[in-house]
């Protein structure tokens, strides 16, 4: 399909299951792989970027299998058993920069590439701090960037290594996932201020799961105890995806409500839960539970309530944030985002394709390094939106068709890489 027209919406409202966490799904499939036993997966996320991931792990020896409605993963109980192995790993960044630390430790000759936007991505402050460990890796196009080339190589790994943490925290993620490969105690410093940090608590919390304590000194350093090793916590549960929550409880806060979302709530262990302060900051009505939230307009006309603008540093939840700038245009006054500048070196630089595709829509947009600020205009405007094979882009201004107008989604099938159903879900809630 080459593009998807979405009529306007006069309101929505009802309850939405999510599909579970790309972030804890990917995460848990690599540390089942790395560890002794057998790991039963429930409610893992079906989409393009976890295929990839499992598609990685049975070329490197792990079989994985479906099995009575859950994901089984065998695992190694260490270093993967292919030494030799070419690896397609499309735009996944929760694939490429956690396969690439444990392969660097791994002892063999493998090679990584992906789609282009994923060559563009960069990766040499993780390469770096691998090469300081004594691992062999070379770049096959250009420096700073995949595709890699990891060769056999003994690893020298000492107390201490750093990683810039401004950059992207997949980088730490990718460091912490890998490094009880090497049995040895550790500390990772980080250098710079780490962006990101919830998703790094994801990635504590899964590690945990699978038997291995990090200790920490705040956000500045990590230490990965002597003797580490992955065990099977035998079952886990996938909670469901707080980043796509985002778009459904923004309908509701738009388009009257209430919206309520199932998988994610006061127990997640995601920080994109957060989006619901946000929301409730711009004037929507929040309702939450251990495991729901629910999102409602503010108090006044139902449908057509404005939501307050805000000024906010977004740091923290900069996936479930871009779905902040569309909410922008329902709002009484110039909305600012700052702190955002990771949005530069994701699927796409979705700070430049944000301020573009709002602009179609009549908003005025000002874009800085790292901030983004939207003024909504009067009347939206119809629009084609193009979503630079980008899932959150098309997810995203969905939302504007709640403007009365009738928006159409280029390349619409770019949603499959984290919610292949995601339109279908949204027409169910939408009247």
């Amino acid at each position: 399909m080459e593009f998807l027209d979405l009529e306007p919406i006069r309101s929505v409202a009802g309850s939405v299951k999510l599909p579970g966490s790309k972030s804890i799904s990917n995460r848990v499939l690599l540390l089942a792989a790395l560890a002794s036993g057998e790991t039963r997966l429930h409610a893992p996320l079906d989409s393009d970027d976890t295929r990839v991931m499992q598609d990685a792990l049975r070329t490197l020896g792990i079989a994985v299998r479906r099995e009575g409605g859950a994901t089984v993963v065998t695992g190694a109980g260490g270093a993967f058993p292919v030494k030799a192995a070419e690896l397609f790993l499309g735009n996944a960044g929760t694939a490429f920069r956690p396969l690439t630390a444990a392969l660097a430790l791994c002892g063999g000759d493998y090679r990584l590439f992906g789609v282009a936007r994923m060559h563009e991505r960069p990766i040499g402050d993780l390469v770096d701090a691998l090469r300081g460990l004594g691992a062999a890796i070379d770049y096959l196009v250009s420096v700073g960037y995949p595709p890699l080339h990891i060769k056999p190589a003994p690893i020298n790994a000492s107390a201490k290594m750093s990683v810039r943490g401004d950059v992207s925290s997949q980088f730490l993620t990718a460091l912490l996932m890998a490094l009880p490969l090497t049995g040895r105690q550790i500390t990772i410093a980080v250098e710079g201020e780490l962006i990101s940090k919830p998703y790094v608590e994801i990635t504590l919390n899964t590690m945990r799961r699978f038997g291995v304590e990090v200790a920490r000194d705040g956000w500045a350093a990590f230490t990965i105890p002597a003797g580490a090793h992955y065990r099977s916590p035998g079952e886990l549960w996938v909670e469901g995806d707080a980043s796509s929550a985002s778009y459904f409880l923004a309908a509701g806060a738009i388009g009257g409500g209430p919206v309520r979302v199932e998988g994610v709530g006061r127990a997640s262990i995601q920080g994109d839960v957060r989006f619901a302060e946000a929301l409730e900051k711009m004037g929507a009505r929040i309702a939450m539970g251990e495991n729901w939230i629910e999102a409602s307009a503010p108090l006044g006309d139902k449908t057509k309530k404005k939501l307050r603008a805000i000024d906010a540093d977004f740091n923290h939840i900069p996936d479930a944030a871009m779905t902040i700038a569309v909410a922008a245009l329902f709002a009484d006054g110039p909305c600012t985002l700052r702190n955002i500048g990771s949005w530069r070196v994701k699927e796409t630089d979705r700070i430049a394709a944000m301020a573009t595709e709002l602009r179609k829509l009549g908003a005025t947009v000002e874009e800085g390094k790292d901030w983004l600020r939207v003024t909504p205009p009067a009347v939206l405007r119809a629009a084609a939106i193009d979503t630079y094979d980008d899932h959150r882009m098309a997810m995203c201004f969905s939302l504007a068709a709640l403007g009365g107008v009738a928006v159409r989604i280029n390349d619409p099938q770019c949603v499959n890489k984290t919610f292949p159903e995601y339109f279908e879900v949204l027409s169910r809630i939408a009247r």
